[in-house]
This record gives C-alpha cells, structure tokens and sequence, in this order.
C-alpha cells in the first residue's frame, strides 16, 4: 500500500469510519442483565487488555482482520428483526465509536457497549455494560456512565475487585458477579454464598454456552 494510500486508512480509521471487524452475527445474549434478548453482534479487532483468560484471543490483533466501513457494518445490521446491536471485542473502545453508533441510531437501532473501560469512551449508548479487569483497569468517568458491571471471578480476591469497582458506579447500576468460563465449577459455591450475604450482586452465567449458541 502506497504511503497515501496508509495515510488515508489511518485517517478513516481515527474517524471511526472503517474499523477491524472479527465476527459479526445474529443471536441471544448469554450474560448479564439483557441475558436471553436478541441482539445482532458485531466484534470488533483489536486489544490489548491481555487476560490470561480470555476466550476470544484471536480478536487481539486488529491485523488480521480485515477493515470493514460502517456503512457496510450498519446496512448488514439492519437486516434482522430484532433493532438491538452489542458492540464488543477485543476492546471496541479503542476505536471512535461516534459514527458507527450514529448512522445506528439513525435506522433505530439501539447500541449496547460490552468493554473493559480500558480507553476514553467515545460513541452513544443504551446500555453500557463495563467489565473491569485488572491488568488495565478503567479510565475515565465510565463507572458513573455504566448502566451494569459484571465482574469477571477467576479467584477469591475478585470479590474484592468487584466491590472495589461497586463502590464508584451509580446506586442505578445493576451488578453481577460471572464465574470465569473454565473455574465454574470451583468458583460457582462461593459466588453463590457471597451473593447470597451481599443480595445487591446477582449472578450472571455464560448462557449461551450452555445452549450452545455464538
């Protein structure tokens, strides 16, 4: 690619015009509080978080996805019934995310964010679900913008990481507590005590694997 020619993407791609797009799909939401809703996602390229645990570690490197624009994105988008998009990664927010969610409101879809906070929020939003995680915790005034935290627990100090990240959000915010994917069966007794002493945590499961859907 001619050095004009790189010019112009990296410009588009700060514009948020293009972006690295992983999978996109129609399907139900497994996690959190819209758990069983139909939502169209689209998972964009790109993190850098890093969790050991992570599930989607192909998505990391933006690279080796291809640079898809919006418009393409929102025209795919709209071709199902249900008027709800989850934008997720990797970490969508290290992308603007203003006009991709712009020409989505403007065919009434609602935007749902899944992120770690790990960037400056760009875009508007529905529904924000914020996962903090601990090798880059959250910048920034999302926690007072988060509409549910879900905290991810791996080991016993992360119901400390959890409340930690509580005690910032607004008394609106729903709050669940998912087992990591692969620790359930160990962890699974003790969210269910704690949530049982701390009844404003619910607890949130990866549904969708246990129905076998995206």
């Amino acid at each position: 690619m001619k050095t004009a020619e790189k010019t112009q993407q990296s410009e588009l791609i700060e514009q948020g015009k293009i972006l690295p797009l992983m999978e996109s799909y129609y399907t139900i939401q497994g996690e959190g509080y819209n758990t069983g809703k139909p939502a169209y996602f689209i998972r964009l390229g790109g993190c850098d978080v890093g969790c050991h645990w992570c599930d989607v570690k192909e998505s990391w490197d933006a690279e080796n996805h291809p640079l898809i624009s919006v418009e393409e994105m929102v025209e795919n988008a709209n071709n199902f019934p249900a008027k709800t998009v989850v934008i997720t990664g990797g970490e969508p927010v290290m992308y603007n995310l203003n006009y991709l969610t712009e020409k989505l409101n403007k065919k009434g879809v609602e935007t749902w964010l899944e992120t770690s906070g790990a960037y400056p929020l760009t875009g508007n939003w529905h529904w924000i679900c914020l996962s903090p995680k601990k090798t880059v915790p959250p910048v920034g005034d999302i926690h007072q913008k988060t509409d549910e935290l879900k905290t991810v627990i791996y080991n016993s100090d992360d119901f400390r990481w959890a409340e930690e990240h509580a005690a910032l959000v607004s008394e609106k915010c729903k709050l669940y507590l998912q087992p990591e994917w692969d620790k359930r069966d160990e962890m699974m007794p003790k969210i269910i005590e704690y949530v049982k002493q701390n009844p404003q945590w619910s607890i949130s499961l990866q549904s969708h694997k246990y129905v076998d859907v995206p």
